[in-house]
């Protein structure tokens, strides 16, 4: 029975009860910090659910990945915290046409701030599969072999700047209030965590409107040809306007299908992540002509 349930409700969990319990916990003025024990209760059952119900029982395996999986999720993370501690002085050195919908309620703001940041973030993450120099930022979330929640948030910290900016600077020019980018980043770390996760859960339909894990799965298969597809955080639809949206309910990705194609020896510690896109003339091999 417990595996059947969290079969079924694992992703009405994150999308629905997650967003709604940081929603509450904004309405109600409650410490900002309890969206943080939010996310950190969420990492906590995701690593419960992938051992209960894997999609791949190998993809449980450490890779001698999972300290340095924690220190780029708490230095992303951390960075995402100082940003929006910084970010009422940004928004008022920045003009604003004033058009955001401040008097909807808090969850139709968020839902409308999530639609918009995902247009933002899809096109950096895909011009991210075309420009060598930030594909060479990008190609340290790509060197995972396995998929599991912390992936998501396994980023160089600099192209995390880059899709961010292209998510939320579109909102800062609206005008949007600060209390909806705090729902955001939340939001974004659900998300992460839901995208890249082990756990077997239902999707039916959603699949074809939601960048889930069965389909994001694609987006990190080595072979250049095969990934350069569903570059969505939240949704597929800008997938389905570049034309990079796909799914083959018959393909089972394992291990063996993940990584970098050409670069086997990819480095794993974190230092040598961070140094890895400024070394000398990194190979590229997973970019794409634009056309």
């Amino acid at each position: 029975m417990l595996i059947f349930l969290t079969r079924l409700l694992y992703l009405p969990l994150f999308l629905l009860l997650g967003n709604g319990l940081a929603i509450t916990i904004v309405s109600s003025g409650w410490p900002r910090v309890w969206l943080a024990v939010l996310v950190v209760a969420f990492v906590v059952v995701a690593f419960m659910a992938e051992h209960l119900l894997p999609y791949d029982a190998a993809f449980n395996q450490p890779q001698n990945d999972r300290s340095r999986d924690f220190i780029h999720g708490l230095v992303n993370e951390g960075s995402s915290v100082v940003g929006l501690v910084l970010l009422p002085s940004v928004a008022g050195a920045v003009p604003n046409a004033g058009l955001w919908p401040a008097g909807w309620p808090l969850w139709q703001q968020t839902i409308l701030a999530v639609l918009l940041a995902d247009i933002g973030i899809t096109l950096v993450h895909y011009a991210s599969h075309r420009v060598g120099a930030l594909w060479r930022l990008h190609a340290v979330h790509h060197s995972v072999r396995r998929m599991y929640g912390l992936n998501g948030l396994m980023k160089h910290p600099l192209h995390q700047f880059l899709e961010t900016l292209g998510g939320v600077a579109p909102l800062l020019l609206l005008g949007v209030p600060h209390q909806i980018l705090q729902l955001l980043v939340v939001a974004v770390a659900l998300q992460l965590l839901l995208q890249h996760s082990n756990v077997a859960y239902f999707t039916g339909p959603l699949k074809y409107v939601f960048a889930v894990n069965v389909v994001h799965r694609f987006h990190h298969l080595n072979s250049a040809k095969e990934g350069d597809v569903n570059f969505g955080l939240f949704t597929s639809l800008t997938d389905r306007l570049l034309g990079t949206a796909f799914y083959d309910a018959d393909r089972r990705i394992g291990r063996g299908d993940l990584g970098i194609e050409g670069e086997i020896n990819y480095p794993t510690g974190y230092l040598d992540q961070l140094i890895q896109p400024f070394r000398g003339a990194a190979k590229e091999p997973q970019l794409q002509d634009a056309g």
